[in-house]
């Protein structure tokens, strides 16, 4: 499944920390990047990536529907979200432990 890094980093944020997040959180993405998107911009790339992960089943949202639109505030991680989560975590942990092995190995010479 192809994910966006902004998905991959929604999907981590969501695995680490208690059941239901706010949407508020995930502009914390945007903050360790030189060039920024403009605020409006970054709503609209936020609720994209939410609906798409929403979508594809990974997770679940809560908020607001009026008759013509969803208002998201809170998600939730489901089953299928979790093991998302935990692989994406598995990669990602993959490459400090196999340079700290080559490091060692570096040190013992």
């Amino acid at each position: 499944m192809r994910l966006s890094p902004l998905q991959k980093f929604i999907l981590r944020l969501c695995y680490s920390r208690q059941p239901k997040i706010l949407r508020k959180g995930f502009i914390k993405f945007y903050e360790k990047q030189k060039k920024k998107p403009s605020k409006d911009d970054i709503v609209n790339i936020i609720t994209k990536s939410m609906e798409s992960l929403i979508d594809k089943e990974l997770m679940v949202g809560f908020g607001e529907r009026t008759s013509k639109k969803w208002y998201i505030k809170e998600v939730k991680l489901t089953a299928k979200g979790r093991r998302q989560a935990k692989k994406l975590l598995g990669e990602q942990q993959a490459l400090p432990l196999k340079l700290k092995s080559k490091i060692k190995n570096q040190n013992a010479k």
